[in-house]
């Protein structure tokens, strides 16, 4: 009777074990719109913020977007932009925060993107948080998503590196 009762309880426990685990794998993503470019636009976002070439994305029900790219690139908006292979971002309407994996070319100094934001699109400006200062674009540079260059003959990270190196500072690593 005992081992009736242990065997009953351990199949409740794997049971439950089993309905939560499948309860969090589909409530953990909430992916509705065919591309990420679908997403920015149904979030207020212009479609240009990511290049042509994002892969894939999963957008958690917390609202973290992660982004994944063939491979780290460059690409410029009104200076150079570097993307990592995978992006992270809280994603709301209007804006994108706590941006990991892009940075932007500022005065031969590469800096971290931290937000985007774009709180009124009447305005036509976007706003960029480059952790030292706010930048503030015109939207028309987003309107369409950029292509991106990784020439791995030689190298995503030397490129980066390139115009620091034609004027003369080069990488410390």
């Amino acid at each position: 009777m005992a081992t009736l009762r242990h065997n009953h309880t351990l199949l409740l426990s794997l049971l439950l074990t089993l309905l939560v685990q499948i309860h969090h794998s589909k409530s953990s993503e909430l992916v509705t719109e065919s591309s990420i470019h679908d997403l920015l636009k149904s979030k207020g976002l212009p479609v240009g913020l990511f290049p042509k070439e994002v892969e894939s994305f999963t957008l958690y029900d917390t609202g973290l977007l992660e982004v994944f790219l063939r491979g780290p690139c460059l690409t410029k908006f009104d200076t150079m932009a570097f993307y990592e292979s995978t992006i992270r971002a809280n994603l709301s309407y209007g804006g994108l925060t706590g941006v990991e994996g892009l940075s932007q070319e500022e005065l031969f100094l590469w800096l971290p993107v931290k937000d985007i934001i774009v709180d009124d699109p009447k305005s036509g400006l976007i706003l960029f948080d480059i952790g030292l200062a706010h930048k503030q674009l015109s939207l028309s540079l987003f309107e369409d998503p950029p292509d991106c260059k990784s020439d791995k003959s030689e190298g995503v990270l030397s490129l980066k590196n390139k115009s620091r190196k034609e004027i003369g500072f080069h990488a410390q690593m």
